[in-house]
């Protein structure tokens, strides 16, 4: 039995895989756009397991995995056994048996790793802390959707350096483009958490102002993530500088995107003059994923599918 493809980083796809993945997505959202059913994974079981909260996540693959002509299932550690201390490792040679493919939106890198592992079926990652794959899978496709092809351009990423920032860093040396980074002192990225194997691709700006100068796109994300609720009073100090706002997008080139992964909360992390102006693509972004989504399902179960 050959070892099924994962994605759980987005350097687990080459960038001829991704760009394949892009193709495809192209063509499954004409086909939604135009309602005409594509069908591939009749009879394929999704099994999706949460440990953390989702809108975005949970509603695109369910929905994405219907309108492929399958099922999907919700698991929550709150009830099911990994929530009771069954070891990942067995959940994984379980549940893998039982489906053909699996989400799993958890907190350390590690758990998802270790399912993995064990899988017979491929997993992908819904989010952990350290990576957001399929986030950025969807944010490059609505660039190249806006503006075309993203290598050699210039992201700015403003704020927290997260699993979205960690994950555009990923990107930037697959496609080959430059990653402009500004965090507040004592936020700024690590190299290895990032599983970043050089610095050809990113520069960091002690000023945010500096970071988005003549960028292409413009992104950021909540001051706190998921799992750090505790520092949100301290956070929102140590931010309060990295607001992307009307006059930071100005500095960027004028037909610069604006992106954020969301939930978003205006005021905070961006104005809402910036997330609800005509630069901004979140909409666009969102959506994406489901399509983006369908059409990695799609690759890792059935290979390279062509129209």
């Amino acid at each position: 039995m050959a070892a099924p493809k994962h994605f759980l980083q987005l350097n687990d796809l080459s960038r001829d895989e991704l760009e394949h993945v892009f193709a495809r997505t192209r063509w499954i959202k004409d086909q939604f756009k135009r309602y005409q059913p594509y069908h591939p994974m009749f009879d394929r079981t999704l099994v999706m397991i949460f440990e953390k909260q989702s809108t975005r996540t949970r509603l695109s693959f369910e929905a994405g995995m219907h309108q492929l002509g399958g099922s999907a299932i919700f698991l929550s550690t709150r009830d099911s056994q990994l929530g009771r201390g069954e070891p990942v490792e067995d959940a994984a040679q379980v549940i893998s048996r039982m489906c053909d493919l699996v989400m799993i939106r958890t907190f350390e890198q590690d758990i998802i790793d270790r399912f993995a592992r064990h899988s017979r079926v491929p997993v992908i990652n819904g989010l952990t802390n350290e990576y957001h794959p399929c986030q950025i899978l969807a944010d490059i496709y609505t660039f190249i959707e806006h503006r075309g092809s993203i290598a050699g351009r210039t992201v700015a990423w403003v704020g927290d350096s997260n699993n979205v920032c960690n994950t555009w860093l990923q990107a930037a040396e697959v496609f080959g483009f430059n990653v402009h980074v500004s965090t507040p002192p004592g936020y700024e990225i690590e190299p290895e958490r990032a599983g970043l194997y050089g610095d050809d691709h990113y520069e960091e700006f002690a000023d945010p102002m500096d970071a988005v100068r003549d960028a292409d796109l413009v992104t950021t994300d909540v001051w706190t993530s998921m799992g750090f609720e505790a520092e949100n009073e301290e956070r929102r100090r140590d931010f309060e500088d990295w607001q992307v706002d009307a006059e930071m997008m100005r500095l960027a080139k004028p037909d610069a995107l604006f992106m954020h992964c969301l939930p978003a909360h205006r005021g905070e992390e961006v104005a809402t003059e910036v997330i609800d102006g005509l630069q901004s693509v979140v909409w666009d972004e969102a959506e994406n994923r489901l399509h983006t989504q369908k059409a990695l399902m799609e690759y890792l179960l059935l290979g390279r599918v062509n129209p």
